[in-house]
């Protein structure tokens, strides 16, 4: 391949690189039929026991496993709402946080529902 060749194909690469849109583009996400939605909000005012994906969690200096025990409040495309939620924590297995709690569904790992937060569960 020639050097031109090479040149210009480096032009080219750095043109593909620099891409603008002009207008704003939006995503209607209303039409979009998520099951894992359907069913939470089939579940709305119900409890409802959630594991996030994650190994651990940091709240306010606390690390403690991602347990949530709550009433599902609010569904919506990319999250569920808790309120009152407990966090099973080992050294504070009813811990109740002062505010609703949004979780985002794609971080939930797992969930099983009419789940009763009173129910003592081992987190070890």
């Amino acid at each position: 391949m020639s050097q031109k060749k090479k040149e210009n194909k480096k032009e080219e690469r750095k043109k593909d690189k620099d891409v603008h849109f002009k207008n704003e583009i939006t995503v209607n996400i209303e039409n979009i039929n998520d099951p894992l939605v359907e069913t939470l909000q089939n579940l709305l005012g119900e409890s409802i026991l959630i594991v996030t994906s994650s190994d651990q969690l940091n709240l306010f200096g606390q690390t403690f496993r991602p347990v949530f025990c709550g009433t599902i409040m609010n569904v919506s495309q990319g999250d569920v709402t808790l309120f009152p939620v407990n966090i099973k924590m080992i050294n504070a297995p009813f811990f109740q946080f002062p505010t609703p709690l949004n979780i985002p569904l794609e971080k939930i790992a797992h969930f099983t529902p009419n789940f009763d937060c009173n129910q003592r569960i081992p987190l070890t």
